[in-house]
């Protein structure tokens, strides 16, 4: 596996979200600092207390043999009680047959270790179950005493689970706190981003909240009202450019007409065909120029495409799944343009057409040559033109596609472009349906 192969492995078992990439981050920094804050709690705390309790529980144990010892016969008894009910030690003269004690538990290793210094005596340790007896010999008498063996325990493992599971939690509720602050700005500007088409007026960001967020809203929309005149400027001097143009084409077919018979017939055809080809073209660069300012409006889907598909002299195959009374809130015009302009684009390459409707999509497929992979995101260019697969005869602006691009993106539709079950390309135009 390559280094850069790697890397995008890497980076997608990352998490996607900014929260969940913020979480992560301080969920490790939060990690390290609760083994830094147990090591250290450890160090300077735990062992040093640790050690002073073993210490004392040692002078504990040593003093009260010798108390016991000092004591006169009668008298020993209560003493015992008062070190039971007060201290949680017993002291036995009578020997025990008991095992060795070989449990791990840090303080008694610790006690035991106090003790042989204490007494200068090699001091043994049993496991009584619910105590843990230690020989203390002390004038003559071997006593054995007992205690509990987690009195002074320290459960370092559930300290350090507390102080992490604890951080975690302070960790997850800051960090989604934070995020969420900076997170929903992003998130409304994504959104504003995703829906601008610089077509219509957009509601402007709040300009709200820390310094760089305000900058961000700022220049957005800024950005944005900029794009939208660049636009509007586009669109109005297309419109006027290609309504002046028909004035001059009127005049020019109209000094066609009044040349005389002796003029040979077949130059004055050739000029008909260009003055055709630029009428089209023309109204081409006019429709897409404009074409996006329409209101939707309800409109019975089904019947509506029939009407549209039915303008055309060739015999389209047409699927309907969908019942005649669903209507579905389109802009009319823009809907029979695109329409018409990827069923007509079908029919220059091809011999067969399909039209597929069904409640959220038209699907129209052809048996032609087909679209490269390639040259998908590009023949949705104004005036671009697949030379090498498109029949020289058929003429055209290359503005079909651009048209339909246009309008789609205005009013909010898709469109994808896939590969036919019938061997030639296939457009899939989705959008949304509502039922009145």
């Amino acid at each position: 596996m390559s280094l850069l192969q790697r890397i995008r492995r890497s980076e997608s078992l990352r998490p996607q979200s900014l929260l969940g990439r913020t979480t992560l981050t301080l969920a490790f920094s939060s990690f390290l600092i609760a083994v830094v804050s147990t090591i250290a709690l450890n160090v300077f705390v735990i062992d040093p207390i640790a050690e002073r309790s073993a210490d004392d529980e040692a002078a504990l144990l040593v003093l009260s043999a010798q108390t016991w010892v000092e004591l006169p016969p009668q008298a020993r008894p209560y003493f015992e009680l008062e070190l039971a009910q007060s201290h949680d030690l017993i002291i036995s003269v009578a020997e025990q047959t008991l095992p060795p004690l070989d449990r791990y538990l840090p303080f008694t290793e610790l006690l035991l270790e106090k003790l042989q210094r204490r007494l200068a005596l090699d001091v043994r340790m049993y496991d009584g179950n619910d105590l843990v007896w230690v020989d203390v010999p002390m004038a003559g008498y071997n006593l054995q005493i007992g205690f509990s063996p987690d009195r002074r325990d320290v459960q370092l493992l559930y300290v350090a689970i507390v102080i992490a599971s604890l951080g975690a939690g302070i960790v997850f509720l800051t960090s989604l706190l934070i995020v969420r602050k900076i997170a929903r700005p992003l998130v409304q500007v994504g959104k504003q981003a995703e829906t601008f088409r610089g077509l219509a007026e957009i509601e402007p960001l709040p300009e709200t909240g820390p310094r760089e967020l305000v900058s961000l809203a700022r220049n957005f929309n800024t950005m944005a009202d900029e794009i939208a005149l660049v636009l509007a400027n586009r669109t109005t001097l297309m419109a006027g450019i290609s309504h002046d143009l028909r004035t001059p084409l009127t005049r020019m077919r109209l000094a066609l007409a009044l040349l005389p018979d002796d003029v040979e017939q077949s130059l004055v055809q050739r000029f008909e065909r260009n003055l055709e080809a630029m009428d089209v073209l023309i109204g081409d660069a006019l429709r897409f120029a404009q074409g996006t300012r329409e209101e939707a409006q309800p409109l019975a889907l089904a019947p509506y495409v029939r009407e549209v598909l039915d303008t055309f002299e060739q015999e389209l195959d047409f699927l309907c799944v969908i019942n005649d009374d669903v209507m579905l809130d389109l802009a009319p015009n823009a809907f029979s343009r695109v329409l018409t302009n990827l069923v007509g684009n079908a029919i220059k390459y091809a011999d067969r057409v399909r039209v597929s409707l069904d409640g959220s999509e038209v699907v129209v497929s052809d048996d032609g040559p087909g679209i490269p992979v390639s040259e998908r995101g590009r023949v949705f260019q104004p005036f671009y033109r697949l030379e090498a697969s498109r029949n020289v005869s058929t003429g055209g602006s290359g503005l079909g596609l651009a048209v339909v691009q246009q309008l789609s993106a205005a009013h909010g539709w898709k469109i994808e472009i896939g590969d036919s079950p019938m061997g030639g390309a296939e457009f899939r135009w989705r959008f949304d349906v509502k039922s009145k």
